[in-house]
């Protein structure tokens, strides 16, 4: 087949659409494979959608895409590509598409990109205790010059899972200050190549304990559910900070309340659980706690990082090539 021979579903909110595909993008897509009217679908469980699933030999996806179903498969015979222009699709796709050869593509390393710097700046933040200066503004700024624990040079830096931000927040760490070490923890990866981006390869309770910064990349998973929990936070030095751009459900908030109440440790957090949180939580109101409403991941300008990436995609697929970011079901196993 050719390029134009490909028919493409593209499955995802109207506001996502617009978003993550103007004008170039628009051009791109239709230079690259057949597209039907509309060009969006919201849903799979009506007769237009049953009759475009019918003839679709991709369904290219983002934000806003139904979760497919088996009977969705059964009904998309030529089915051979679910492009993500997003990140986890995890919620997206039954396992049963792992067992029809489809090829399966995800955007997951572009969101990284803004999610790895947003966790850069925490961690400068961070050092700099702006937290708790940012609750006292007003203060006399030459009076914190003299206050020796506020540095980024030298400092411990944790970073729990060595995920695809996990790396990038490595790196970057690395490139931009001056640790004294940066520390990993994850059962998924080996030690060598941990040492290989510069990082040494730890358990969870040795990097808790040694880290001026403990950074959370860990997938939401079952086994990682509160795997920073009240004996986890207790082992945390006096002054260090949680931050926590990956998924909310990785920390006991209950337990980490009850640690910055006390002023004990600082916390930057762009994700919670509940999210979000409370008015009645006490994190949304302590100085040395910092809560963003989920914003580290893509945004604005940053989309089209994602929607370009799953056009590369898509114009591998039409010609032949293999993909870029494939998904597999070993994967998912042991990441978001």
């Amino acid at each position: 087949m050719g390029a134009r021979e490909h028919e493409v579903v593209v499955l995802m909110s109207r506001t996502t659409f617009g978003l993550q595909f103007r004008a170039p993008q628009v051009e791109r897509l239709r230079s690259l494979a057949r597209v039907g009217d509309p060009v969006v679908l919201e849903h799979l469980d009506d007769d237009l959608a049953r009759r475009r699933l019918a003839t679709a030999d991709v369904l290219l996806t983002s934000w806003g895409a139904p979760a497919l179903t088996v009977e969705h498969l059964d009904a998309a015979p030529r089915l051979r590509a679910v492009l993500h222009a997003a990140g986890s699709v995890r919620e997206l796709l039954p396992a049963e598409i792992w067992e029809r050869g489809i090829r399966v593509t995800t955007a997951a390393e572009e969101n990284a990109r803004p999610v790895a710097e947003f966790t850069l700046a925490a961690i400068i933040m961070a050092g700099k205790g702006v937290p708790a200066m940012a609750a006292r503004a007003g203060s006399t700024p030459g009076g914190w010059r003299l206050h020796d624990g506020l540095s980024n040079r030298g400092r411990t830096i944790g970073i729990v899972g060595f995920s695809r931000i996990g790396r990038r927040v490595a790196r970057l760490v690395q490139e931009v200050l001056e640790p004294g070490a940066v520390l990993v923890s994850d059962p998924t990866v080996r030690a060598e190549d941990v040492a290989a981006a510069g990082a040494r390869l730890v358990g969870l309770r040795e990097l808790v304990a040694s880290a001026d910064v403990v950074s959370l990349h860990a997938p939401a998973l079952p086994s990682t559910r509160h795997m920073i929990g009240a004996d986890e936070l207790a082992l945390m030095r006096d002054g260090a900070t949680l931050v926590n751009t990956a998924r909310g459900s990785l920390v006991d908030t209950a337990a980490l309340e009850r640690e910055c109440v006390t002023g004990r440790l600082q916390a930057v957090l762009d994700v919670t659980d509940p999210e979000p949180l409370p008015a009645t939580s006490p994190l949304t109101a302590l100085p040395n706690v910092m809560v963003t409403p989920h914003v580290a991941g893509s945004l604005g300008s940053e989309v089209l990082r994602l929607s370009d990436a799953a056009l590369d995609e898509l114009e591998r697929f039409v010609h032949g090539e293999a993909p870029l970011a494939p998904v597999t079901r070993e994967h998912l196993e042991v990441s978001a």
